[in-house]
Order: C-alpha cells, then sequence, then structure tokens
C-alpha cells in the first residue's frame, strides 16, 4: 500500500522526477521524462505495480528525514535497535542518461538492511526480462531498459529483485540505477560519490542566486527549489506537478494527469522567477511558451507537453486501482481541448509583465502579442470552461473575462510605454467594453460580490483576482466586498476551495466533492493583504507554511478534516503561490509591471 501522500519527499534530475516514501520506497518514477510512463508505480496500486525500496530489515517509516540543505539530495535515517544508518537519495542533473542514485551510510553500529526491487514498466504492466550483465542487473521491457549497479549481492525472488547485506559505522554502500534506451548500448554507470558532490554544488550554484532576503527565506527557497525541480530543462517548460491521477477525494473519480505544461501558470511563475532573481529560467519559460503558441491564435491549447507538443489525449489504465481506491487513474488529459477564454488573456499578461521586467525584449514576443489581442476581439464574450476546466456546460466565467480585460490592458501599456505599434485606440474600446460587461452582468448588488459567472448564485476564488491584474483597485468597495464574501462563502476551517461543486447544479459537471485548494489559500492571504487586513493575512499565511510536510512539500489541495494532502504533488502552483505571497507580505519589491 503506497504512503500517504505528504509522506513523500522529491528527487529528481530537471528532466524527471521520482517520490520517496518515509519508508524508503520510491514509489513512483517515470523515464526518461516526466510524462513517460512509469517504472515504479506503486503510488497508485502497491508495490507488485514496481517500486524500490532500501530500508533496514523490518524497519517501518523513518526516524527524520531531510535535505541537505538548499538542495535536492534527500536524507533518511533510521534508529535501530542495532544502530544507526542514512539512505541518501538524489537523481544527479541529466547527463548522457537519467540516473537514481541511492547511498547507504552506517551512522552508528551495525545495521540489517533489505533492497526490494520491482520493475514494471507501462505503469506497472509489463514485467521486464532481468538478467546480469557484466555483474550489473539488466531489465528490459520493449523500448525501455534499466540497469542497478551495486557491490552487492542481488538475487531473484518471485520476479522481483533482491539483496540483504549489513552496513557498519563509517560504511558506505552505494547503488546506482540507470535508464537507457533498449536498442542502444548500456551506459556506464556514474560514480555514485562523484555524482552526489556535483549534485550539491549544482544545487547550491543555482540557489544562491536567489534575490529574496524576506522573513520566509527557507519556505521561499524550497519552493524555488521545488519548481525548479519541476522544470524540464531541455525546453524551459514547468510541469504542474510530477504525478498523475492523485485525488482530489480519496476514493472519488476527480483524478487528473499533470505532468504538462498549463498556459494560465505563465503569469504566476513569471511573478515568483522575476521577483527572485531568476532571470534565466524566466527567460526559458517565455521562450517555450512562444515557440508552443507559435501559429493560429485560434489554435492555442491551454496546456502543452513538455516539448511544446500539442496532442494531450486522455486514456485509463484500468489495470490500476488508483491511490487508495480512487479510480479511474487517467494518463494525457481531455481539458487540452476545452476553450478557455482567460488562457488567452493569461499569456499576454505574462509576456507583458515580461517586458516590463527588463528581460531583452523579442519582436516575435510582439507580434504573438497582436495576434492574441485581435483574436481575443472577436471572442471575449463567447461563454468558456473556465481555469478550473470545469466540464460541464460552458459559461461566462467572470474571471475569463476580467482576464481577457487584463490581456487587452497589457497590450495598451506596450504601446503607452514602449512605443511600440498597434491599434491603442480600437483595443482602448475594446477594454472598455469588456469592464462595463463584467461589471454589469458579473457584479451582484444585493450581495456586494462579484460571482463566479453571469447569472450565478455561486462564487469562486479566482475573484480575489479581480484587483491583482488591475481591473479595479483594491479599496474599491466592489473588491472588498467580493474578498469579503468568498473569504464567507468558501472557506472551510480558514482554507479556501475553488468553488462549491454543487452550486449552480454542479457547474463542473463532476460527481463528489474536493478539499481546500492550496493556491487559492495564498490567493485568499494576498487580497486580505490587498485590502488593509494584514494581520489576518500574515496570520493565514503562517498557517498555510505549516501544511507543508517535513519536506517543505505542498500538494494541491489539503482537507482540514482528515490533515490530508490530496491531488497531485508537488504542486508548481502552490510553491508558486507560496513564493509570491511571502514577497508581497515581506515587502519584497515588486516586478516592475507586476499589479500590486
Amino acid at each position: 500500500m503506497p504512503s500517504r501522500i505528504e509522506d513523500y519527499g522529491l528527487i529528481g534530475d530537471l528532466q524527471t522526477a521520482a517520490l520517496v516514501g518515509k519508508d524508503g520506497s520510491i514509489d513512483w518514477l517515470c523515464l526518461p521524462s516526466f510524462d513517460s510512463a512509469a517504472c515504479f508505480a506503486a503510488l497508485l496500486g502497491d508495490e507488485r505495480n514496481g517500486r524500490w525500496q532500501l530500508a533496514p530489515a523490518g524497519a517501518g517509516t523513518c526516524t527524520s528525514r531531510r535535505y541537505r540543505g538548499d538542495s535536492l539530495v534527500l536524507e533518511t535515517e533510521w534508529e535501530t535497535p542495532t544502530g544507526t544508518v542514512r539512505v541518501i537519495d538524489f537523481m544527479p542533473p541529466r547527463g548522457e542518461s537519467p540516473d537514481v542514485v541511492r547511498i547507504v551510510e552506517g551512522v552508528s553500529g551495525r545495521v540489517p538492511m533489505r533492497l526490494d526491487l520491482v520493475l514494471r514498466f507501462d505503469y506497472g504492466h509489463l514485467v521486464p526480462w532481468v538478467r546480469s550483465v557484466d555483474g550489473d542487473l539488466v531489465a528490459v521491457a520493449g523500448p525501455d531498459a534499466v540497469s542497478l549497479a551495486t557491490p552487492v549481492q542481488l538475487h531473484g525472488q518471485d520476479h522481483t529483485t533482491a539483496a540483504e547485506f549489513e552496513v557498519a559505522a563509517g560504511e558506505r554502500v552505494p547503488f546506482v540505477l540507470t535508464h537507457h534506451a533498449s536498442h542502444l548500448p548500456r551506459p556506464e554507470a556514474v560514480d555514485a560519490e562523484e555524482a552526489l558532490t556535483s549534485t550539491e554544488a549544482f544545487w547550491a550554484e543555482w540557489i544562491g542566486q536567489c534575490s529574496y532576503d524576506g522573513e520566509w527565506g527557507p519556505a521561499v527557497r524550497r519552493s524555488l527549489i521545488t519548481l525548479k525541480a519541476l522544470t524540464y530543462r531541455p525546453t524551459g517548460g514547468i510541469v504542474a506537478a510530477a504525478t498523475t491521477s492523485l485525488p482530489e477525494e480519496l476514493g472519488g473519480s476527480r483524478n487528473w494527469d499533470y505532468r504538462y505544461c498549463w498556459l494560465r501558470d505563465a503569469a504566476f511563475t513569471l511573478q515568483a522567477l522575476l521577483g527572485t532573481g531568476y532571470l534565466e529560467e524566466a527567460r526559458a519559460w517565455r521562450e517555450w511558451l512562444l515557440r508552443a503558441v507559435a501559429g493560429d491564435p485560434a489554435d492555442l491549447r491551454i496546456m502543452y507537453a513538455l516539448d511544446g507538443s500539442r496532442r494531450i489525449p486522455e486514456y485509463e489504465l484500468p489495470w490500476l486501482p488508483g491511490y487508495e481506491g480512487s479510480a479511474p487513474v487517467r494518463v494525457g488529459n481531455a481539458a487540452a481541448g476545452q476553450f478557455q477564454l482567460d488562457v488567452w488573456g493569461e499569456l499576454l499578461d505574462g509576456l507583458h509583465l515580461a517586458r516590463e521586467s527588463g528581460l531583452s525584449p523579442l519582436e516575435d514576443a510582439w507580434a504573438v502579442q497582436k495576434e492574441l489581442v485581435a483574436f481575443l476581439e472577436g471572442v471575449w464574450d463567447t461563454p468558456d470552461s473556465s481555469l478550473w476546466e470545469v466540464r460541464g456546460e460552458p459559461r461566462h466565467f467572470v474571471h475569463s473575462k476580467v482576464l481577457a480585460w487584463a490581456g487587452v490592458n497589457g497590450a495598451i501599456e506596450a504601446v503607452e510605454r514602449h512605443g511600440l505599434d498597434g491599434p491603442v485606440e480600437r483595443w482602448r474600446d475594446l477594454r472598455q467594453r469588456i469592464h462595463d460587461d463584467v461589471c454589469a452582468r458579473g457584479y451582484d448588488a444585493e450581495r456586494r460580490t462579484f460571482t463566479q459567472f453571469y447569472g450565478s448564485e455561486g462564487l469562486d476564488a479566482a475573484l480575489l483576482l479581480i484587483p491583482q491584474v488591475g481591473f479595479l483597485p483594491w479599496d474599491d468597495d466592489r473588491v472588498v466586498g467580493t474578498v469579503e464574501a468568498v473569504q464567507r462563502e468558501l472557506t472551510s476551517d480558514g482554507f479556501l476551495l475553488r468553488y462549491h461543486t454543487h452550486a449552480d447544479g454542479r457547474v463542473d459537471g463532476l460527481p463528489g466533492e474536493e478539499a481546500p485548494f492550496l493556491l487559492c489559500s495564498f490567493w485568499l492571504a494576498d487580497a486580505l493583504n490587498g485590502i488593509g487586513r494584514t494581520t489576518e493575512a500574515r496570520e493565514l499565511f503562517e498557517r498555510l507554511l505549516g501544511l507543508g510536510n517535513d519536506l517543505g512539500l505542498m500538494s494541491e489541495e489539503y482537507d482540514p478534516r482528515t490533515g490530508r494532502h490530496l491531488g497531485n504533488t508537488p504542486q508548481a502552483f502552490s510553491h508558486v503561490g507560496l513564493v509570491n505571497t511571502a514577497r508581497h507580505l515581506s515587502g519584497a519589491l515588486r516586478v516592475p509591471g507586476e499589479h500590486a
């Protein structure tokens, strides 16, 4: 049985990532990329679907664990009756091939250890052909091959690989798992100790660029490291999470694949990166965006694969029972084909932010922006599926209209501030028409709040972004009323739901419920600060920081009734929210062009 979602740590090599439980088991790993098929899929089933456990014989969860400073090198320790042992887990930044390195280090006494390696390719479906080659274990199934190099004697046992050995104080025993295409020669395994040194040096150099110096430094740095770990280095794209199908409701069907790059993440992520000194990452993310969206704006997708591919067909894996029985397990994401109006605005806003922040201007970026505005001009009054990707009837979602306004506004500001060419008078007229429409049809004067969509009786956490994008000022009575209504009607134990799933006849078209969404709770802290309730905002932010696991990682949602993390993990949006809210509350200088 897999661990609790919050009990997993993350290691990665900037092209894929693995989840390591407190019991020393790697229960999730896709090779060679984030969106490849998993060779360890116990996370969505059990050990028969693939895992790699390395722990003291007969031991349960660890005594303690930590990352080595500001790095992605994970140390897990067990104190046993015969001594203390440490397992060091990491993935070196990608060289020729992806490697998972595990070093067992004796701390005191003498500890019996146990290794159980269950390789199952194609998401736990294929049992590989396993043999010994030059002293290494080699497993092959179809296009994939994995080798394990170690001085420990391995043996087969019920279609698994096992080993028993002891480690004494001062001893270090390495294990190096390497993936390669099965039709290519097997690469030489990296030296574990040299790889450890170079991996620590990489992270030390990278985090040394961080310019944030506010009071929440450790949490901000850990979130930035997590965002870097979710970056696909060859292209600069950032995946929404490292996993698929972790449920928003235990036992429910709200299980989605997040191993792709969402355009709407761009503006928020750019704020976080630019606001903490990471210009190179921001530049790479902007260039990924421009490559991905090249072509007709009408063909824009809301999400893309790591390399910018457009087609992400959704299908189910019936042989996997799902995390704690939460079925179905899905690969791909059918929401990629939805019309979500806000995406055009968010993309425009992100490109505008990049220009305002001083990233070297690109002529192509402005050409793309003009085409996007021209497209928005013809579709802004069309119903859509919203940023929450509802699978019910398209509606006139207020947040979508507001983001369309923000996209047009950014284009106008680019002309006014940077002397760029464009039909600015027509755009000003368009900006005003959208503004008037939203205020007339999306605002409930009796309740003093904007609503989720035109004519709706429900609310939406995304309404908190109305002042953030500059649509109305923070001190506008309609903004204050909306913040107060959202806090009053959408909070659960003080944390914020995206919306009530049962409101307006189940607008999202899905059964079941979901827990508070962590990003929305960070938005609430920003909004409370924006309307002058700073003490309350700081208190909420501190509570949110306490929801991270012992390693500072956050998933998508948190259930205050059970104290459980829910949804895919670690969630980029949650960590982006943490960074940006910390910056706002600590008084850090805003990124030029970023709204309050």
